[in-house]
């Protein structure tokens, strides 16, 4: 994303979300523990345009999504969202279905490793947005649901049908998408849905433990490896490859390829700076 804006400041207060900074590492939690962490429509507009503003900032290098209380999160909030949404016109409707989309796209387009640190329920849009993050970390208590069809509604709900099948196979994602069951924490780990499967209790620190090490991390390699995952899904090898030789030759020109050889030249760690 640009990192130029206009005249709008920075948003201080986020009313939907919990927001905390702390050297790189972005900490964005969902804070509805009375309601699972249910979306509200306020929602996912903070985190569309939380994401826009932090891929702006550049000063994020990696961020934490998760949850307050007993899950992660357990989807649209029935009555706030679902409840609403019976009342709404085609137009309307339309409207709030691209932007869950925009939300997904934002996990997925900005600069910065996203880490999704589940316990609980993951559930309908919680579960894609935990599969729209680069890693899942879950502890053993973790659930995922796409529960879609369950409500009499498509299983390829904000981007689910392009990146599950991607993640755990087609057959995999056929069954999820179709039937709405719920992955426990140990089959979800066994098909890849998991990135790390953390200690009972422990999928928080886990998060942030991984976080920090992509922190501490050569940031432009890892935005521009994220850019590539997202970008050559549908690309033909040819074009891939050339993509791949273009971003290379990019980076090769850029400080933290060359102060890593003269950290291995000078037999120290390499300071990198993200450029």
């Amino acid at each position: 994303m640009s990192p130029f804006t206009g005249s709008a400041a920075r948003t201080s207060d986020w009313h939907h979300l919990r927001v905390t900074r702390t050297d790189g590492i972005a900490t964005v939690t969902l804070a509805r523990p009375e309601k699972l962490n249910a979306l509200t429509f306020g929602a996912y507009a903070d985190l569309r345009d939380l994401l826009a503003e932090l891929s702006r900032e550049r000063s994020v290098r990696a961020l934490v999504l998760a949850g307050e209380g007993r899950g992660f999160c357990s989807g649209g909030d029935v009555e706030e969202i679902i409840g609403a949404t019976l009342a709404l016109d085609t137009a309307q409707l339309l409207d709030f279905n691209r932007m869950t989309g925009q939300v997904v796209r934002a996990v997925r387009e900005c600069p910065f490793p996203v880490i999704a640190a589940v316990h609980g329920v993951a559930a309908g849009a919680g579960a894609v947005l935990a599969l729209a993050a680069d890693f899942r970390v879950a502890d053993p208590t973790a659930r995922f649901a796409f529960l879609f069809t369950r409500v009499g509604l498509s299983g390829g709900d904000m981007g689910a049908a392009y990146l599950l099948p991607r993640v755990v196979g087609l057959g995999h994602a056929t069954r999820l998408l179709m039937l709405g069951e719920p992955v426990r924490a140990p089959e979800a780990e066994r098909i890849g849905l998991i990135s790390e499967l953390a200690e009972d209790g422990g999928a928080d620190e886990a998060a942030h433990r991984l976080a920090r090490r992509l922190a501490d991390g050569p940031a432009l390699a890892y935005a521009q490896t994220k850019a590539l995952l997202t970008a050559e899904l549908d690309m033909p090898l040819a074009a891939a490859v050339e993509l791949d030789a273009a971003t290379q030759a990019l980076l090769m020109n850029g400080e933290d390829y060359a102060e890593f050889h003269a950290a291995f030249t000078e037999k120290r760690p390499p300071k990198w700076r993200g450029r």
